[in-house]
């Protein structure tokens, strides 16, 4: 499960097995045990969430909005896409 960076006691990250065919370029966001997971691509979105409230969704958007090219970039480095 590769990081790809941390914030204020978010981790953000993507796993080394997504799918067969891989999913779309996505990030999982995990603090205190809950998950929630965001579409990059073309746009951010939520694709699940594990319980994060409303407030703390609209943070994570902008901070993976703000992250974008970095997920991007450490996701086709991992990938090799």
């Amino acid at each position: 499960m590769p990081t790809v960076f941390r914030y204020e006691g978010f981790r953000f990250y993507f796993f080394s097995n997504e799918g067969d065919p891989r999913e779309p370029v996505h990030v999982h966001v995990r603090r205190d045990g809950i998950e929630a997971k965001f579409w990059v691509i073309p746009e951010v979105l939520i694709a699940y969430n594990g319980g994060y409230s409303p407030r703390t969704l609209r943070e994570l958007v902008q901070i993976v909005e703000a992250n974008r090219e970095s997920i991007v970039r450490s996701w086709n480095g991992h990938f090799g896409s």
